[in-house]
């Protein structure tokens, strides 16, 4: 093929693949296929001595097309020039010292503080003009708003979402699915909204991993000491390791030891000179800085053959494809199976059973296929749902083409409602996690709530699967007849019925007298006597009962259980003349206001700081050095957990 030719198709498919990436927060080709094509049009350019006006090489970014306000910055915000050879990393930094740090996988944004306060952020956009996204930087989790320095002050870093708020937060936009791929898709959506309230349930975190400018400062011409003055003014900084010649490759290796735990999305390592003089002398290319160079995990790759496609329905409707196949080892683990995401990726692959296939794991964790060495294209999409059995529809959605369910009644589409079902302060059915619901759905054991405690049944079937055993499958049971024994308050919140949170069912059952038939039947006038019931909540609990499919699964789950009336009769004004003040993450309430909620409905107030009129502190890290933690220690203020709270208010053991 002409090679003028080849590079145009590259630059092409590069270029289609970075929009959708940056403008569209969606993904079309992987990481390492993306390095691939990128690294071969630079070879290509080598060759030929020629780079095209819309070569990526040559371009660091999109135009932006949102309607945040945008801004130039000062000075180009460049790529950086990458390796994966660890004896380039040894060559590249000689006889001086660098710094080794994450190359975090999130976005991009500059921070410029003035007169001590936070004065404007703006992401990196296409290196050249960025947005303006103050108003949500102000509602990340770990931003200072305020600094002790005075002076003017820029700096960069990078916002992200780590892995475990991604999972969380993945489960409570089920419609967002499909656009959220990934952690650096959803913090890249987050941080570039209109509406910051919705950032700020995001937790979105920031980590400082350059300093741009810091009037009248001496450095000591270290970037280490940057960062370290950096971490004395509030901010958290990137993690890293001072290394030479001599001690960067044992530094890679603690690196790449440590990704698979880390928490925090990361795609390499970034290494810099500590030289900051030396560093800005080398200037940059018109692509990339001198002063800094990426290190791209060298993936290790194995052949496979295709042993058959799994279709998976998810909550969200679509049924996606997974390929198993012989297993490998890849990166310390055996690995057997990865997920081929839609049809289109199906079809470029061309995959088919029997085929010889080359997989890797991305970042060094998710399983993908790489390139398909056979391409027998010997596949067939299924045209009915594998949990349902009804009608599966193939849509396409841009150039995406995907298999979905149309089902609202499929039981795959209620995973969340199980999940939710069987969690801590519902049911407490331990050993069933959200993947092993999936499995147990998927495989058509489940399909209403009752079932769960029907799975003794299906004993050869659950001791098959991948994962399980005949001790794990032992566990479990043992767990399901354990929660058998439960309460109606366990049972009321784990229906899950909109706005009827832990607090608001501890207030319908005690005012029942926790007897379930006189809660099922709660007329709406009943319901809004009580203090903390309102209207919405009223209409949304007798609407729930009134549906006959709703009263046979719930009928369903008495016959399973059995509901055991508190020892102790609850005293709504326990709580009385109490003030409380709570702080830091949750862990068995929703929320604060629903926390408030409850301490509100019992008699006692919730105020927002610690002082003298303070009876209670409730947070979770009791050791935690927070101001709040601080200040109740030093005015001999109590401070508990939810734990401890709820022990109080269920039993009667005020804690002292």
């Amino acid at each position: 093929m002409d090679k003028i030719r080849l590079m145009k198709e590259k630059i092409e498919l590069l270029n289609k693949a970075a929009k959708a990436y940056y403008q569209e927060n969606r993904e079309i080709m992987s990481n390492y296929e993306y390095d691939r094509l990128y690294d071969e049009l630079v070879e290509l350019e080598k060759e030929t001595g020629m780079v095209l006006s819309n070569s990526p090489t040559v371009r660091v970014g999109y135009e932006l097309l949102t309607a945040l306000p945008k801004e130039r910055h000062e000075k180009p915000m460049l790529s950086l020039d990458k390796t994966k050879d660890v004896e380039v990393l040894k060559s590249w930094l000689g006889d001086r010292k660098g710094l080794l740090s994450w190359k975090l996988d999130g976005l991009t944004i500059v921070l410029t503080y003035s007169d001590g306060t936070l004065a404007k952020a703006v992401t990196r956009g296409n290196g050249e003009v960025g947005e303006v996204v103050t108003n949500n930087v102000k509602v990340f989790k770990n931003i200072p708003l305020v600094i002790p320095f005075k002076g003017d002050l820029i700096l960069r870093g990078e916002a992200v979402i780590s892995y475990s708020d991604f999972n969380r937060i993945n489960e409570e936009m089920i419609d967002a699915t499909i656009k959220y791929k990934n952690p650096r898709n959803l913090c890249s959506g987050s941080v570039r909204q209109l509406n910051n309230k919705v950032t700020s349930e995001r937790n979105v975190n920031f980590y400082a991993f350059s300093l741009v400018k810091a009037d009248n400062v001496d450095f000591g011409n270290s970037r280490a000491a940057q960062l370290e003055w950096l971490r004395s003014q509030g901010f958290d900084v990137v993690e890293y390791r001072m290394v030479d010649a001599g001690t960067v490759e044992e530094a890679v290796k603690w690196f790449a030891g440590h990704v698979e735990g880390y928490d925090i999305p990361t795609d390499g390592l970034v290494l810099a000179f500590d030289d900051i003089a030396y560093g800005e002398s080398l200037g940059a290319t018109s692509k990339f800085p001198r002063d800094s160079i990426a290190f791209k995990w060298r993936d290790e790759i194995k052949e496979t053959v295709i042993k058959e496609i799994e279709w998976s329905a998810s909550r969200t409707g679509l049924i996606n494809p997974i390929a198993i196949f012989e297993p490998v080892e890849l990166e310390g683990t055996t690995v057997s199976r990865a997920s081929l995401h839609n049809i289109s990726i199906m079809e470029e692959l061309q995959i088919g059973i029997g085929d010889t296939v080359t997989v890797y794991k991305a970042n060094m964790i998710i399983p993908q296929i790489y390139e398909n060495l056979t391409r027998s294209s010997d596949l067939r999409v299924p045209d009915v749902c594998p949990v349902c059995g009804g009608p599966a529809e193939i849509r396409q959605n841009s150039d995406v083409k995907y298999l979905y369910c149309p089902n609202r009644n499929c039981a795959a589409k209620h995973i969340k409602k199980f999940t939710h079902f069987v969690s801590r302060d519902a049911m407490n059915i331990e050993g069933l996690s959200e993947a092993t619901i999936e499995k147990f759905v998927a495989a058509g054991l489940v399909r209403e709530y009752a079932d769960l405690y029907r799975l003794a049944e299906h004993r050869d079937r659950i001791v098959g699967m991948e994962g399980f055993g005949e001790k794990s499958f032992a566990n479990l049971i043992e767990s399901v007849d354990r929660s058998r024994k439960t309460t109606a308050v366990r049972l009321l919140y784990g229906l899950g019925i909109p706005n009827i949170g832990l607090s608001n069912a501890r207030l319908i059952c005690r005012r029942f007298e926790h007897d379930w038939s006189r809660i099922e039947n709660a007329t709406f006038e009943q319901l809004t006597e009580i203090n903390g019931i309102g209207d919405v909540m009223a209409d949304a609990f007798v609407r729930y009962f009134s549906d006959e499919e709703n009263r046979a699964a719930v009928n369903s789950i008495i016959r399973e259980v059995e509901l055991e009336k508190p020892d102790t009769p609850a005293n709504v004004q326990l709580l009385e003349n109490l003030t409380f003040v709570i702080t830091g993450s949750l862990e068995r309430f929703a929320n604060r206001k629903e926390l408030t909620e409850l301490i509100e409905s019992m008699g006692g107030k919730v105020s927002g700081s610690v002082s003298a009129k303070t009876s209670y502190l409730i947070n979770n890290d009791i050791a935690s050095y927070s101001t709040k933690n601080k200040t109740a220690k030093e005015l001999g203020i109590p401070i508990i957990t939810e734990a401890q709270f709820l022990d109080w208010v269920e039993n009667g053991n005020r804690p002292q």
